[in-house]
C-alpha cells in the first residue's frame, strides 16, 4: 500500500487530542502531575511502582534475581501503576519520576529516601547497592554497561517505533513499518552475532545486561509482544532464541515476569507483590 498522502507539516504544530491509537488518551505534550494521588507504602525499604511491560519486567526480574542469590535486603513491595488509567500522572508518582513513566523505585533505606527512575538506572542502582549482577573487573563492567546502554538506546526503536506502527497505530503505513522493521532486524542481527560466541551478553556471566535486553528482544523473538515473530522471521535469529529460552527458564525470571501484571491468564498475574508467599496462591 502507499501512504503518500501529500501531508505538509504546518508551520506551527498543534496538539490533536483525538489523534487515535491505543495510547492516545494518555499521550500529551506537557509534563507534570494532572491530579493529586497518594501512593501506598509497604513494609520493605524498597517500594516499586510499576507495570509488567518490558521496562517494568526488567526491575522485578532484577529484584527476584537478587532474592534468588540470598540477598534478603532486596525484599520489596510492588504496586501496580495502571498507565492506561493515567495513574503515572498522579502527584506522588511524578514526585518520584518527573518523566511519568514506569517503573519508579523509592528506597526508604536512605534518609531522605532515594528516588530512582528509568529502568536502566534502577538496574544499575540495585546492582551497585547489593554488589551483584554487574562485574567488578573494569573491562567486564564496561562491557556490561555497553550492552545496558545499547538496550536503553535501541528499545525505543522497537517499542515506540516498530511496535507502535506495526501493532498499535490506528492505520497501517508502509514507510514507517518498513523503516522500523529494517532497523529491528538489524538490531536482532547485532544480538545474534554477539550471542553466537557468548552464552550471555557478558560471556559466561549473567548480568544486568541480560536482564535489560531480555524483556524486549527475548519477548519479540518468542512472540510475546506485537505478534510479530513470523513477520520479522524470528526463526532466523537462532542464537537469540537460544538465549531467550535459557533466560526464560530461570526461576527468578518466571517470578519477576508476572509481578505487576493484571492481564492474560489468571495464574500469570500478580498485580501486587509484598513477599515470596504471594507467588504461592
Amino acid at each position: 500500500m502507499s501512504d503518500a498522502n501529500g501531508y505538509v507539516p504546518p508551520k506551527v504544530w498543534q496538539w490533536d487530542q483525538s489523534n487515535g491509537g491505543k495510547f492516545a488518551a494518555i499521550n500529551r505534550p506537557t509534563a507534570g502531575a494532572t491530579h493529586e494521588a497518594k501512593l501506598p507504602v509497604g513494609k520493605h525499604p524498597l517500594q516499586l511502582y510499576s507495570l509488567a511491560t518490558p521496562n517494568g519486567v526488567k526491575v522485578t526480574v532484577m529484584l527476584e534475581e537478587l532474592l534468588e542469590l540470598g540477598i534478603t535486603a532486596a525484599e520489596y513491595d510492588a504496586y501496580l501503576i495502571n498507565i492506561l488509567a493515567g495513574q503515572q500522572f498522579g502527584s506522588d508518582f511524578v514526585a518520584i519520576n518527573p518523566n511519568s513513566k514506569i517503573p519508579a523505585l523509592l528506597d526508604h533505606s536512605t534518609l531522605p529516601p532515594t528516588r530512582v527512575f528509568e529502568s536502566g538506572s534502577i538496574l544499575l542502582y540495585l546492582a551497585e547497592k547489593f554488589g551483584a549482577l554487574v562485574p567488578t573487573n573494569a573491562a567486564a563492567r564496561t562491557e556490561c554497561l555497553n550492552w545496558l546502554f545499547w538496550q536503553m538506546a535501541s528499545a525505543p526503536i522497537l517499542g515506540g517505533g516498530f511496535g507502535h506502527f506495526y501493532a498499535y497505530a490506528p492505520e497501517k503505513y508502509e514507510y514507517p513499518i518498513n523503516r522500523y522493521t529494517m532497523e529491528i532486524k538489524r538490531q536482532l542481527d547485532v544480538l545474534n552475532k554477539h550471542l553466537a560466541t557468548n552464552q550471555y551478553m557478558i560471556g559466561d556471566h549473567y548480568s544486568i545486561a541480560d536482564i535489560a535486553i531480555w524483556p524486549w528482544y527475548g519477548a519479540l523473538v518468542t512472540n510475546q509482544v506485537y505478534d510479530a515473530a513470523e513477520f520479522i522471521s524470528a526463526h532466523e535469529y537462532t542464537h537469540v532464541l537460544r538465549w531467550a529460552k535459557q533466560i526464560a527458564a530461570r526461576p527468578a525470571v518466571q517470578r519477576g515476569r508476572i509481578v505487576n501484571k493484571n492481564w492474560g491468564d489468571a495464574d500469570k498475574q500478580l498485580p501486587e507483590r509484598h513477599s515470596a508467599a504471594d507467588f504461592n496462591r
